[in-house]
């Protein structure tokens, strides 16, 4: 079945960890399109990346507590959202609120999916190499501009975005405003610093490779993604890598980082007039460009001879599987109740049903989740776990078991009552993470042209029904799995 060409909707506009080493965002933001399919963020101080999408897949598990719904529902109440679009077609999101930290950034539509193969990883290259020299400072001078105020910057690639913002105290807004712009519209890829600023970038490679329960998310989109632009990893390849030199980098951000694929975003509690004004001032030297995309969505499964299992024999104790397939994209009249299926199956509380199954009970893994991962025009689901290699293929069972538990069996009222309950607990508890919301405006802002509050999102929930879900598993679960194992 094609999901892409599924109607979407606008009713409600993907985290469950932190860009930063500090933070970590919370599952249920994928149902809103924030979290990313892979995602690689640098060290603020360095320019180094580090590859953290299966640490953002694995942390912190939350209970819900009806105190802090209530007051996050108070606070949410407190911010206004604001729009405006500059002359050269930047699109400005600013959500207000009353905090002395301002996090502000600027999120480009342009990711991994968008380069050419024989120069695959060229996006998250560019991440890199912009805090390397702008025609206007060198790497040390964008590093000490925030650093020397307490504040941080960073980045991160995606399959589709690449974004670089900065978390500052307020006073230094505009100051933190000017740096972002210089490294977007100025950045000068230095030979000598890129050069370098290449080996860190294979040493990530090398390092991504050692750790299997990383790479085989990598590895399964490939093959979810067969033959799409969405199969290249994002860190790029050896070989693709060193054929990139400041000539093709110039090109690819010709050619991709057009003013109608850009949303400068603010979370502060600078009036909105201001953030007009500083956007004004340091976003609109740029002319104003419109790029027609070259994105296409993958053909649907039935149009497709795609391979759907796979092994590879990698040197690890445990033996790795991953199973899942495609699912909705990011605005999908069912992407919510997707979530919620998610959430109850797998998706980060230690009384989901997979965890309950294959730990709790029967103590054959450590660590068993599920995820759901919307893009633009598509999406995706899995079911991951490591397990002793005995144990593979009972805990493989054990798993489809529960994929055909919530295909043929509804939920009860009362287990209904319970996830929806636990949802917006924790949703209540993101709602929080500042750096979360907004980063989580951004891609709202990006994709569906508007950021609907968690407001929203609450009155959504309140219209599923267990039929829907059944509904919903069905549609997902039902297909043919794609299945890849590390043995």
């Amino acid at each position: 079945m094609n999901f892409t060409e599924q109607k979407k909707s606008t009713t409600f506009a993907a985290a469950f960890r932190e860009l930063s080493q500090k933070l970590h965002f919370y599952s249920f933001v994928r149902h809103i399109g924030l979290e990313p399919t892979r995602l690689a963020s640098p060290d603020p101080k360095s320019g180094a990346a580090t590859n953290y999408a299966n640490a953002a897949r694995k942390r912190f598990f939350f209970s819900a507590c009806k105190v802090t719904v209530i007051i996050s529902n108070m606070q949410m109440k407190n911010e206004k959202t604001y729009y405006h679009q500059l002359p050269n077609g930047i699109r400005i999101v600013h959500c207000h609120n009353n905090s002395k930290v301002a996090w502000i950034g600027i999120m480009v539509g342009a990711g991994t999916r968008d380069e050419q193969p024989e120069l695959n990883g060229m996006a998250h290259y560019i991440e890199h190499t912009v805090f390397k020299g702008t025609a206007n400072r060198t790497a040390k001078q964008i590093i000490d501009r925030i650093e020397d105020v307490g504040g941080e910057l960073n980045a991160y690639t995606t399959k589709e975005e690449t974004t670089f913002y900065a978390a500052i105290p307020q006073q230094y807004y505009g100051r933190a405003l000017q740096l972002l712009a210089d490294m977007v519209f100025n950045p000068s890829f230095p030979k000598e610093e890129t050069q370098k600023e290449l080996g860190v970038i294979l040493d990530e490679i090398e390092s991504y490779e050692d750790s299997p329960s990383e790479l085989i998310y990598e590895d399964f989109e490939s093959l979810v993604f067969a033959g799409h632009p969405l199969q290249m990893p994002i860190l790029g390849k050896r070989a693709t890598l060193r054929r990139i030199n400041a000539e093709k980098t110039k090109a690819f951000m010709h050619d991709n980082y057009s003013t109608d694929r850009m949303v400068f975003f603010s979370y502060s509690s600078l009036p909105f007039q201001q953030v007009v004004k500083y956007a004004e001032r340091y976003l609109t030297d740029t002319p104003y460009s419109i790029l027609p995309s070259k994105r296409f969505a993958p053909a649907g499964l039935e149009q497709s001879s795609l391979v759907t299992s796979a092994s590879y024999h990698r040197h690890t104790h445990q033996t790795h599987v991953m199973l899942g397939g495609r699912a909705y994209p990011i605005g999908h009249d069912r992407q919510l109740a997707l979530y919620l299926i998610n959430n109850i199956l797998g998706g980060g509380s230690m009384n989901s049903r997979l965890n309950m199954s294959l730990r709790e009970q029967r103590g054959l893994v450590y660590n068993i989740e599920s995820s759901y991962s919307p893009l633009s025009d598509t999406g995706y689901w899995c079911v991951y776990f490591a397990s002793e290699p005995q144990n593979a293929e009972q805990c493989e069972e054990l798993v489809r078991k529960e994929l055909k538990r919530m295909c043929e069996e509804p939920l009860s009222d009362r287990a209904f009552a319970r996830a929806i309950r636990q949802l917006h607990g924790q949703m209540a508890i993101a709602a929080q993470n500042q750096e979360n919301y907004a980063l989580r405006i951004a891609k709202l802002m990006l994709y569906l042209n508007q950021a609907a509050g968690w407001e929203s999102t609450f009155k959504a929930i309140s219209t599923l029904t267990p039929d829907i879900l059944q509904q919903t598993a069905r549609e997902i679960y039902q297909q043919e799995l794609f299945v890849l194992r590390y043995e």
